[in-house]
């Protein structure tokens, strides 16, 4: 008899327009809408994730950064095992800003949590205003795990979810990485609804997807 599938609730969170919605479409469908359209509360999502030792499903919660649905948030974070915490690093604002959503989940959760930060849009290095050194110090300081990322680029999307699937309890390792703030991070990376998607995925470079072919 095989074991039950285990299931991590996981929450994207961060201010608005930094991407949240970009790596979630991403993530399941492998595509970027070049329309802006900001979440109204909170949407749903569900994936498989197919590692070397075990199996297990991301439940995503893409959460609004619009001030006006803050009172939603802790609700959906009171049970979450998962939360990735995504600022833009063109806008240095919204670097700064991500310590109020990190604190809201150690408010909620305790160490109880694995958090990701995440820096989005790197394929507008070119206006960067947080470097990945900001990034790593920032993990490092607060015990998070940390990568940038290109939603529109499609770079470092796959190793993001990945290197959270590894590290939820039950993987190689996973301790140590949340307790070491692991990073896998890099600053070039341009080029490169709801429903239940799996996705296998084979191994791969830490720092970068396959650029030559789609493990999904």
């Amino acid at each position: 008899m095989s074991a039950p599938l285990a299931k991590f609730k996981t929450v994207l969170l961060g201010d608005t327009s930094v991407g949240k919605t970009s790596i979630v479409t991403r993530f399941m469908y492998d595509n970027f809408d070049k329309t802006y359209q900001a979440t109204i509360g909170i949407d749903f999502l569900s994936k498989s994730l197919h590692l070397s030792d075990r199996t297990v499903r991301l439940q995503l919660w893409d959460t609004a950064g619009q001030e006006r649905f803050r009172s939603l948030i802790p609700s959906y974070i009171r049970d979450s095992s998962v939360a990735v915490v995504v600022y833009d690093i063109t806008n240095r604002a919204t670097f700064l800003n991500a310590d109020k959503w990190i604190s809201d989940v150690r408010n909620e959760r305790g160490d109880d949590v694995v958090i990701m930060l995440v820096g989005n849009k790197t394929d507008l290095s070119d206006k960067r205003q947080v470097s990945v050194e900001d990034g790593e110090e920032k993990a490092k300081r607060d015990g998070l795990l940390f990568i940038e990322c290109s939603a529109k680029a499609g770079f470092n999307v796959k190793s993001l979810f990945r290197k959270l699937a590894e590290s939820l309890p039950g993987g190689e390792g996973g301790e140590e990485n949340r307790a070491n703030g692991s990073s896998v991070s890099t600053a070039n990376g341009s080029n490169g609804k709801g429903g239940m998607v799996d996705i296998k995925l084979s191994a791969a470079p830490a720092n970068l997807d396959d650029a030559g072919s789609c493990a999904c």
